[in-house]
């Protein structure tokens, strides 16, 4: 069989690895050849640019057709005949190259910030014609075909070219935004794959489908910015985390849509008074169960809830109403779907071929190979897509923990140290430290926010001097111990008060939020309102001292949605928040309680402007564990700018309670957590206190409240 025969039964075998060398226009001897394949076609003729026709053979039946080409034309058509219809058609295979040169030696070198530009699929215009080009990275496949709404899901008809290190690429004429599309690969041993999602489609279909859709992402309405400096270490940061899918739902347990919510939840979350909201990550996900974590579509917004346009409309809602807008972001672990990145191209391309490097033994994920170039890239090109497409100010990283050890959740014997033998994941470190700065040099308004369970030195220290580069770090350590503490029973708390005073042995090693996250309202947990001790008005109480102390605690703050008016049950994804529980005085005591809180911390520059350093606060009261009693002193920068707060976590009311201030004179109780207003029991100083001298100056002589707290600011 000669060579060209050869080349003939791979074409129409779909299983030709570079059909430009055989199809479409070559110059042969002394003329040049057409050669299409178009199956199911009866005729098939060459159209030259100036209407010139030239009749092709058919030189197999499964349609492989070739000829002479119309003379001297390199921008021919064909004109091909099923049945009765006939259709004038652009042959994909006379097209140039979709990357350039330079391109291509960005992508090696690892270096192109804007992937997104580069590979996926891009509707376009080339050589005066419109189509899609469609790119790929897969270095180790034998064949890659596109197949979709354009060709009917026949890989034979769209083999695509490779390029450089094993980017494939083909333009393929008419296809359009909104076709449906997947790659078809065979594996570096001839294996055929199952069907692959794009790893850069900008959308996808809802689930339990999984082809990936055209969309035209360069023409997306790009959302309005949020305020200046609304990330600054010196602002207020409150942040309203959300699980989009169970905020609120419709009749029928129907989700909102992306245009739904943004008509509801930013006006929401601005009348609550917080600075942010915070996305559970809106990545594409197969598993609703996952509630996002294990994605498979970085660069498409779920469909779940519309379309990338409506995302958008979304976050242009929350900056209209002047939220930050922060995004869950996942860079940690992906599923092991088959039309996902799992042995994408019949090798370990984007994960470790090893398990006891590759898999989480936790999630059954796997882990990406940070120590490849190629990954890396894609992974901090997708960090910067989300800001750069849709305006995000900040991303949450996920699980910063299971990413720098070797070891995490894994058995003695069941990890592989690193070059120098130890736990550390070197690649990961290195990672993370790129993502941090070419995020915070490409918008150095963003931020970014790691949760981070160990004690793994100078995450959000700047990176020349040896840290991560984060923005901020999730506080796990003071969630824990404040939970465990306010989750005993009054009388038993007295032997736990260390649980909250250690925390500010450490409140400002780095810049810490204070996260009461959806990971607290879950898995036999119980809600937050759920772990308060004591009868239904204890628990109440409970709750708006425990809140009350979170809001003046040094830190940025981070509440789960429903935890705002105190959600009684877990927090079930299938289900709406219990929005019917504000009928009750109790509960819209919570939500009326959260609001003031977040006036106050807004209002008042001592609980905000130093959360992240040590000169913002000073203990006054920390030995009074026998009446559950803490004090502390919250300072601005300004000498006036100063904030008194009292915490009884006793349910007694403790009488002529004395506390030293730093100025002598009147002092008002701008709040109190037993205000009537909440549902407490008014017990107070009627609204100002007048200082006494004391040993050590000027003192209150206080009435506080049982379970409450109280902030008191100098009369100015």
């Amino acid at each position: 069989m000669s060579k060209l025969s050869a080349e003939a039964y791979a074409i129409v075998e779909g299983r030709h690895a570079d059909p430009f060398h055989y199809l479409g226009l070559h110059n042969e001897g002394d003329g040049a050849v057409v050669r299409a394949f178009l199956p199911e076609a009866s005729k098939v003729e060459a159209i030259g640019e100036h209407g010139e026709v030239a009749s092709l053979s058919r030189i197999h039946d499964a349609g492989l057709f070739a000829g002479t080409a119309p003379h001297g034309s390199r921008r021919y058509q064909l004109r091909a005949q099923y049945g009765d219809n006939v259709v004038q058609l652009d042959d994909p295979y006379r097209f140039p190259p979709v990357l350039s040169d330079y391109d291509l030696y960005l992508l090696g070198e690892g270096t192109d910030q804007q992937l997104y530009d580069k590979l996926g699929a891009h509707p376009m215009t080339l050589d005066g014609v419109d189509g899609v080009a469609f790119v790929v990275l897969a270095p180790n496949a034998r064949r890659v075909s596109v197949v979709g709404d354009f060709n009917l899901w026949d890989a034979r008809r769209h083999p695509m070219r490779v390029r450089g290190n094993g980017y494939w690429e083909l333009f393929i004429p008419r296809a359009k935004a909104g076709d449906h599309y997947k790659f078809d690969i065979i594996g570096p041993h001839g294996q055929h794959l199952p069907l692959k999602s794009d790893p850069l489609a900008f959308a996808a279909e809802v689930r339990p489908k999984t082809a990936s859709i055209v969309f035209d992402e360069a023409n997306l309405p790009r959302p309005r910015p949020a305020p200046a400096g609304i990330n600054s270490r010196t602002a207020p940061i409150s942040i309203y985390e959300v699980h989009l899918g169970s905020w609120r739902r419709k009749g029928n347990n129907e989700w909102l849509s992306y245009r739904e919510l943004a008509e509801q939840l930013p006006a929401y979350v601005r009348d609550l008074g917080f600075t942010h909201v915070e996305f559970l990550p809106v990545s594409e996900h197969p598993f609703d169960g996952s509630w996002g974590y294990q994605p498979t579509g970085l660069f498409a917004p779920t469909s779940r809830f519309g379309s990338p346009a409506d995302f958008a409309g979304l976050v242009d809602a929350c900056h209209r109403e002047g939220l930050g807008v922060l995004l869950d972001w996942v860079p940690g672990h992906f599923p092991d779907d088959p039309h996902g990145l799992a042995h994408f191209d019949g090798t370990a391309l984007y994960e470790h071929a090893n398990p006891m490097q590759g898999r989480h033994l936790d999630w059954g994920t796997l882990i990406y190979n940070y120590g490849r170039t190629e990954v890396t890239n894609l992974l901090v090109s997708n960090a910067l897509f989300w800001l750069e497409r849709y305006a995000i100010d900040g991303l949450r990283v996920d699980a910063v923990a299971s990413m720098l050890y070797l070891d995490y959740s894994r058995p003695s014997g069941g990890w592989i140290p690193n070059q120098y033998g130890g736990r550390e994941n070197l690649e990961a470190i290195e990672f993370l430290r790129r993502f941090n700065r070419e995020l915070f040099a490409r918008f150095p308004q963003a931020t970014t926010a790691a949760e981070e369970s160990t004690a793994w030195p100078q995450v959000s220290r700047p990176i020349e001097s040896g840290g991560l580069g984060f923005g901020y770090k999730w506080n796990m350590g003071w969630m824990h111990d404040t939970l465990k503490y306010i989750g005993k029973n009054p009388i038993h708390r007295r032997y736990h008060h260390g649980d909250i005073l250690f925390g500010l042995h450490y409140a400002f090693s780095e810049n810490f939020i204070l996260p009461l996250s959806h990971d607290e309202v879950v898995h036999g947990k119980r809600s937050i309102l759920g772990r308060m001790p004591g009868d239904d008005w204890q628990r109440f109480a409970n709750l708006r001292a425990y809140y009350s102390f979170m809001f003046a605690h040094p830190g940025k703050k981070l509440l789960f949605m429903g935890s705002e008016f105190g959600q009684e049950r877990e927090w079930n994804h299938d289900h709406s928040l219990d929005w019917h529980l504000l009928e009750q005085k109790k509960h819209a005591g919570i939500q009326a309680l959260m609001r003031d809180l977040n006036r106050l911390y807004r209002d008042l520059p001592a609980l905000h402007e130093l959360d992240c350093e040590a000169a913002g606060f000073d203990w006054i009261i920390t030995e009074d564990a026998d009446h559950n009693t803490f004090a502390w002193l919250r300072k601005g920068s300004d000498p006036r700018a100063r904030c008194v707060v009292v915490v009884n976590f006793s349910p007694s009311v403790h009488h002529g309670y004395r506390v030293r201030v730093p100025y002598a004179g009147r002092w008002r109780e701008v709040f109190n957590s037993d205000s009537a207003h909440y549902g407490g029991s008014n017990v107070g100083n009627v609204g100002e206190v007048h200082t006494q001298d004391g040993a050590g100056g000027p003192e209150l002589a206080l009435t506080i409240p049982p379970l409450a707290a109280m902030y008191l600011i100098p009369e100015s």
